[in-house]
C-alpha cells in the first residue's frame, strides 16, 4: 500500500508539473533550502525523502551533513527567538546532525513547501496525508524536515550554510560530519 501511495503522489506530482511547465516555458529555475532534521536522520528518512524530492522534479545541487551546535542554531532560527517554543526547538536542532540540501526547479519555495505539508505534522496526517510530514514527523517541532518559506528566506538559509552558493554573510558551520 505504501508504495502505491508513492506511486500516486508521483504520478499526480508529475501530472502537475507537466502542466505548469506547458504554462510557464522559459520562466527561471528557482533554489530552496531543505533540511533532514534530526528525527528524519534517526527514522532512516534521509532515501526516501531525497528519493521524493527527486521524483517531484526536484535537483538536489548541494547537500551536506551537520552537527548544528546551539550558536549555529539560534542563528539559523532567530525569527522564532521571541516565540515561547524556541528553547526547545534550539534543543531539539542540536540533538543530532541535520542535511541541509539546496533544490532547484521551477516554483521551487512554493513546491516544496507543498510537498512537505504543515508544520504540525500532526495536522499533516490528517490534511495532507501524502506530505513528507504525515509520513515521519510526529509534532510541531518533531516535523522531519525544514523548508524555507519565501524566496528572501531561501536566500539567506542557503547562504548560512552554502555560503559559496549565494551573496552573503559566511556564517561558519561547526562540527561537519
Amino acid at each position: 500500500m505504501e508504495k502505491f501511495s508513492l506511486l500516486l503522489l508521483f504520478i499526480l506530482l508529475s501530472i502537475s508539473l507537466f502542466d505548469s511547465s506547458q504554462t510557464h516555458a522559459g520562466t527561471e529555475k528557482e533554489k530552496t533550502l531543505a533540511m533532514i532534521k534530526p528525527d528524519g536522520l534517526l527514522g532512516n528518512y534521509t532515501d526516501k525523502i531525497k528519493m521524493i524530492i527527486l521524483e517531484s522534479g526536484f535537483s538536489i545541487l548541494k547537500e551536506v551533513m551537520v552537527q548544528l551546535d546551539e550558536d549555529n542554531a539560534k542563528h539559523f532560527y532567530t525569527e522564532h527567538s521571541g516565540r515561547n517554543f524556541f528553547p526547545s526547538l534550539i534543543k531539539f536542532m542540536t540533538s543530532g546532525p541535520v542535511i541541509p540540501m539546496v533544490l532547484e526547479k521551477e516554483n521551487a519555495v512554493a513546491d516544496w513547501r507543498a510537498l512537505i505539508g504543515p508544520t504540525d505534522a500532526r495536522k499533516a496526517k490528517l490534511s495532507h496525508p501524502q506530505s513528507i510530514r504525515a509520513m515521519c514527523g510526529s509534532a510541531t517541532e518533531r516535523n522531519c524536515v525544514h523548508g524555507s518559506d519565501s524566496p528572501k528566506a531561501a536566500s539567506r538559509e542557503i547562504s548560512f550554510f552554502f555560503p559559496d552558493m549565494l551573496p552573503g554573510q559566511d556564517i561558519p558551520i561547526h562540527d561537519e560530519l
